[in-house]
């Protein structure tokens, strides 16, 4: 859950930042900043130049809040994944590696039991009959 709402914090800060540049913008033009900083010379105010700054940040705004979003739902997705030991098997639930059986009983309260599928039921015969045709080709030796 702490993720979840750090990612979340990211996304409002970042549409935070937009607004306060928006604001600062149409503020610039309100208080005419320009003419107090470098001259005395009358400033007019112009709405068009003002408006057309704070359609084009909305839309900058858009483009990369869709895409944060979709960015951080790309994490949170790879971040669910199970991690899965892939030499013994065991499996990383909550920072501890535990066997399949554990990790099932107290993840989900299922109790596990062993069986085998048909695919390594099959090689397994496979295995097996090739290792009794190895023996009976062996010489005997005394």
């Amino acid at each position: 859950m702490e993720k979840k709402s750090f990612l979340t914090r990211i996304v409002l800060y970042q549409n935070l930042g937009f607004l306060a540049v928006i604001v600062l913008c149409y503020l610039d033009e309100l208080l005419k900043l320009p003419t107090l900083i470098f001259s005395d010379h009358p400033f007019a105010f112009v709405y068009r130049r003002s408006t057309l700054e704070m359609l084009l940040f909305l839309a900058v705004w858009l483009l990369v809040s869709k895409s944060t979003r979709r960015l951080l739902k790309r994490v949170r997705q790879l971040e669910e994944f199970l991690r899965v030991c892939a030499w013994c098997r065991r499996i990383d639930f909550k920072g501890e590696w535990m066997p399949l059986e554990d990790f099932m009983e107290q993840g989900f309260d299922t109790p596990t039991t062993h069986g085998i599928c048909p695919d390594c039921l099959r090689e397994r015969k496979e295995a097996l009959a090739r290792s009794r045709i190895a023996q009976n080709a062996e010489p005997v030796t005394s």
